[in-house]
């Protein structure tokens, strides 16, 4: 993609937009993503996902190797009770390092899209045919590892560089979660015409900034689900929606916060008419309904 002043889509105000439903007439589409990541212990922690130290930076790693460790098991406990199958943000190396996490994702038939090898390595950070290479080597270590090509990506950060995209329909894929700039799905047209969707992720509905860098207790986040979903589920009599919940092992895995997906799940599946949805389907259903 050139580099532009707007991104590869249509500017679209949702009040203008031609109906938009999901199948079976479902209000929302609720995903949960839960980030697993692999952080090598000789290479620095990026500031910008909490660390910044020399390596080894004991404290920031260890707590992210409990999450791997425990965290992410506590998680599927409780999503296997409401029947949510996670969308794994998955950094690659992970599958060499853990593949025990593997085999119980895949036992769940929770879906697996790619977060670059590692989190330590951001793809704005590396010349073109590095980042390439990453996207295809993560995309080629998740499917040897699970027999199960991915069809979307999260970058670590978020971040990309203005050759992503067409690195990312290079390699296949079908959607990408970075641009958090709606709540349904939205069609991403590259320069030579070739398409990818964009699916609504969330940085406001994500444990990290919330409990990182606003300081939220447990009981407030469940409050941000509950709000979040009541919004959104009010809307979606007219303009269906999307709602994301982003989650880290090592943050809402521990004890004292597990109880805020639980509560919050717990809630959003007591309503009808909504759809605990993968990213794979979402995009899928979001192609067809606009007819991409």
């Amino acid at each position: 993609m050139k580099p532009r002043s707007y991104a590869p889509y249509a500017w679209s105000p949702i009040i203008r937009r031609p109906k938009f439903s999901w199948p079976n007439g479902a209000k929302v589409a609720v995903w949960l993503i839960p980030n697993i990541e692999y952080f090598a212990l000789d290479e620095q922690i990026p500031a910008s996902a909490g660390g910044g130290g020399k390596a080894p930076d004991v404290p920031n790693w260890a707590v992210r190797d409990y999450g791997n460790r425990i965290g992410v098991f506590r998680m599927m406990e409780t999503m296997d009770r409401y029947g949510a199958r996670g969308t794994v943000a998955l950094n690659s190396d992970l599958c060499r390092m853990h593949p025990e996490i593997i085999e119980e994702c895949m036992a769940r038939k929770w879906e697996l899209m790619g977060h670059n090898e590692s989190n330590t390595r951001r793809l704005n950070e590396m010349p073109p045919e590095e980042e390439k290479g990453v996207i295809l080597r993560t995309v080629a270590e998740i499917e040897r590892a699970s027999g199960v090509k991915p069809r979307g990506w999260l970058g670590s950060g978020l971040q990309e560089t203005w050759n992503t995209l067409d690195y990312l329909v290079d390699a296949g894929l079908d959607y990408v979660a970075d641009w958090v700039s709606d709540d349904q799905p939205v069609v991403m047209t590259l320069d030579d015409n070739r398409t990818i969707m964009s699916i609504p992720y969330s940085y406001e509905l994500n444990d990290k900034p919330a409990f990182e860098k606003k300081n939220r207790t447990p009981e407030e986040f469940t409050d941000m689900i509950k709000r979040q979903f009541d919004v959104l589920y009010r809307e979606g009599e007219t303009q269906a929606r999307v709602m994301a919940i982003a989650l880290h092992p090592y943050i809402t895995g521990v004890p004292h916060r597990i109880g805020a997906l639980d509560k919050g799940l717990e809630y959003i599946c007591k309503h009808e008419g909504v759809w605990l949805a993968t990213g794979a389907e979402i995009a899928a259903a979001g192609r067809k309904a606009l007819g991409a």
